[in-house]
């Protein structure tokens, strides 16, 4: 961990005096500390508890804004005229820049919450009948670390190759100057945390607001895509399917309203007073701050695809007013209000149509995929692909559909180094941000300009030595 991070990492032992852990869907706002002694804030399971809560409600939504920005998900009405977000989505992206290294550090601060727990899960009074809770936590904990160091691992890896420069993977609160792992050890750590963790998670755990097996069985899916261990990603993307099936098309618009748990792997709960994921496209002034792109528009059947009024919102308004909007964090009880869904089925079967479509041919991805598309759009009608380009084509579409707004597409692009482009119509108010090519900058997110300062072994990405 870096000097940075320790410094100001929050102190859990005060939030379960206080009974600020009732749940882990309020933000931390605790003064930072330089050290804290595991086995005086954690004594017993409960603690622990508190303790892994307090590392979930780290995680936020930065890495969904990222991508956004950065992509050809998003177009900036002129009616944005606030300035939030707009030097990067105009790809004026340096190490500085905090938008875009913004979810470095809520990943590593989550990462250290994590593993000052773990330093204690060992070390804690333990009743007869709590030890079954214990390894549930250890577990969680287990994999909480390993999805931070994914998220970390997509955004700012050197490329996804496997000797290129990953990033650093911390399993120790651990006050140094750590240097970056190659994608390959970031891959083997993950591997082994998600491994321990499904020895420890009881299959009766069924919180979707935290980590459960089939959860971890998610994660495991995902990780094995960006390392291209195609068997692997089959595996476990089919576990996940088969413990929690696709919603039904009336089940699907209501998942997005936070009335349905259907196909919902793991969720981001969100209450009043959290930030709102909303806020991002509009905000509370009604000010479309980024809609949805014609790009993405187009590639929807808009009267037959269930996704397409989930996710966007046709909206007619003054003449310089955007006319559509992102409706997939709309909100119900509060507007712009709404949990953010981590995993769902779509994603495994999308995991498994690619990886199927590398590891065992045409005919199993294509099977994949055609399932997925018809309970989505009404009245499907079966595709064929002639050979695997047009099929993994076909995927990434899907994807780009299926997943819009859930922070995957700048990710899906790289590992396929394809460039990140813009039609005229969304480049309107880019200021020449038009086409992003492989080891451009932004193409991977740099590592912040003071974590670089800060700690010599941190080598920056390539593009931002030039």
């Amino acid at each position: 961990m870096t000097i940075r991070y320790i410094k100001n990492s929050l102190i859990l032992a005060t939030l379960f005096l206080s009974g600020i852990f009732v749940s882990c869907n309020k933000q931390l706002d605790l003064s930072p500390i330089d050290q804290i002694d595991p086995s005086k804030a954690f004594r017993n399971v409960a603690d622990l508890n508190g303790g892994l809560l307090g590392a979930y409600a780290g995680l936020k939504n930065n890495t969904i804004y990222n991508v956004s920005l950065i992509t050809d998900e998003c177009t900036r009405p002129t009616e944005n005229n606030t300035g939030g977000g707009i030097a990067t989505y105009r790809w004026q992206i340096h190490p500085s820049n905090t938008t875009v290294t913004s979810s470095f550090d809520e990943n590593y601060i989550a990462i250290d919450r994590v593993n000052r727990v773990l330093s204690a899960i060992n070390k804690v009074k333990v009743k007869a009948d709590e030890e079954e809770l214990r390894k549930q936590y250890h577990g969680e904990l287990l994999a909480l670390r390993a999805y931070c160091h994914l998220e970390l691992l997509r955004s700012y890896a050197e490329t996804y190759e496997p000797q290129a420069m990953g990033i650093a993977y911390m399993d120790s609160s651990y006050i140094g100057k750590p240097s970056r792992n190659s994608v390959a050890e970031v891959i083997s750590f993950i591997e082994r945390d998600l491994i321990a963790a499904k020895k420890l998670i009881p299959a009766s755990f069924d919180d979707n607001s935290r980590i459960t097996l089939t959860a971890v069985s998610a994660i495991q899916a995902r990780a094995a895509l960006y390392a291209k261990k195609w068997n692997d990603a089959i595996t476990y993307a089919t576990e996940a399917i088969d413990a929690i099936p696709l919603a039904t098309s009336a089940q699907f618009p209501e998942i997005w309203k936070d009335n349905s748990q259907a196909e919902v792997i793991w969720k981001l709960k969100q209450v009043a007073g959290d930030d709102l994921i909303g806020n991002l496209y509009t905000n509370s002034g009604d000010v479309v701050l980024y809609a949805p792109s014609f790009e993405l528009i187009n590639l929807f059947d808009k009267t037959n695809d269930v996704r397409y009024k989930s996710y966007i919102n046709d909206d007619p308004r003054a003449p310089g007013k955007s006319q559509y909007r992102v409706n997939k964090y709309k909100g119900t009880t509060q507007a712009n209000l709404a949990d953010i869904k981590l995993f769902r089925t779509g994603e495994m079967y999308l995991i498994r149509a690619e990886a199927m479509a590398e590891a065992t041919g045409v005919s199993a991805g294509t099977n994949d995929l055609n399932e997925l598309r018809a309970i989505r759009i009404n009245g499907y009608t079966n595709q064929t692909f002639v050979d695997k380009a047009a099929l993994i084509l076909a995927i990434y579409d899907e994807r780009f559909k299926e997943l819009a707004f859930e922070g995957h597409r700048m990710f899906d692009l790289r590992r396929r180094n394809l460039p990140v482009t813009r039609n005229p119509e969304d480049a309107i108010n880019a200021s020449g941000a038009v086409l992003m090519n492989p080891g451009d900058k932004g193409y991977a997110f740099p590592i912040p300009d003071w974590e670089t300062k800060a700690n010599k072994n941190m080598k920056q990405n390539p593009a931002y030595l030039k």
